[in-house]
């Protein structure tokens, strides 16, 4: 049996060059699971610090964006001696194909993780024709 340590990832800061933010404080990409069955995809993303209160999920046309914010003032009065990653809201977005259904997409937000459930579209069955 093997043992591996555990590895300190980096957050990802979001680039300025997807668009101007007009609010205050940075903005990471979170970390993010894509999985994919024969009826849906299931995308978890880690947004740790995050209340589900303070979660958007947006669909345009076929763009759906998720932002999530921290709440400040609970690292107000804090004064850290050693730090191993930076506080900030999350952002991130994504283009859906044809094949989902937008109707039926859902989310749940548990322990700042945010699980996304995008059914795809049920296919037409393949019929025969007659000819007459």
């Amino acid at each position: 049996m093997t043992t591996q340590d555990l590895q300190v990832k980096e957050k990802k800061e979001q680039l300025q060059e997807r668009g101007e933010k007009t609010e205050v404080g940075r903005y990471f990409v979170p970390l993010t699971d894509i999985h994919e069955s024969s009826d849906a995809l299931f995308v978890t993303m880690d947004m740790p610090g995050v209340r589900k209160e303070n979660v958007d999920i947006h669909l345009e046309k076929n763009a759906l964006t998720v932002t999530g914010n921290i709440d400040f003032s609970n690292y107000e009065d804090l004064r850290p001696i050693y730090t191993e990653y930076s506080i900030g809201n999350f952002t991130r977005s994504f283009t859906l194909s044809s094949r989902i259904n937008k109707e039926g997409i859902s989310a749940k937000m548990v322990d700042g993780v945010l699980a996304l459930y995008l059914p795809k579209v049920k296919e037409a069955a393949a019929m025969k024709i007659e000819v007459t």
